[in-house]
């Protein structure tokens, strides 16, 4: 059996906690939860709790954390209403389990000038 070659995760210091990691890389440009998971190292399945903590705490830096929404690649349907960061298990409308993961990133807001 071929051994897939693994991507090397992205080194931390003792005082970046795995949510600094992780924002970190969305400020770069927007990522699925399989790809976080991969270059953190954590398991898919917790990417989704530091995701929805992450969207609760930008609020107070001035920043929001944009999902861009799953989508069923059979029939296009988009999953926008999705309050979740988990991806959907199956389409609601053609019931296939072809679809593409909801990609996240952080954007900055602009500030308000004072007038």
């Amino acid at each position: 059996m071929k051994k897939k070659i693994r991507e090397p995760m992205i080194a931390r210091t003792a005082q970046e906690t795995t949510r600094h990691a992780i924002k970190a890389l969305l400020v770069e440009g927007p990522l699925s939860a399989k790809e976080i998971s991969a270059a953190v190292g954590l398991p898919e399945k917790e990417v989704s709790s530091h995701l929805d903590h992450i969207r609760r705490s930008l609020h107070s830096t001035g920043a929001v954390l944009e999902v861009e929404p799953a989508e069923c690649r059979h029939c296009g349907f988009v999953f926008a209403k999705r309050e979740r960061m988990s991806s959907p298990g199956r389409c609601p409308v053609c019931r296939h389990e072809a679809i593409c993961d909801p990609l996240f990133s952080i954007r900055r807001l602009p500030e308000k000038e004072a007038g």
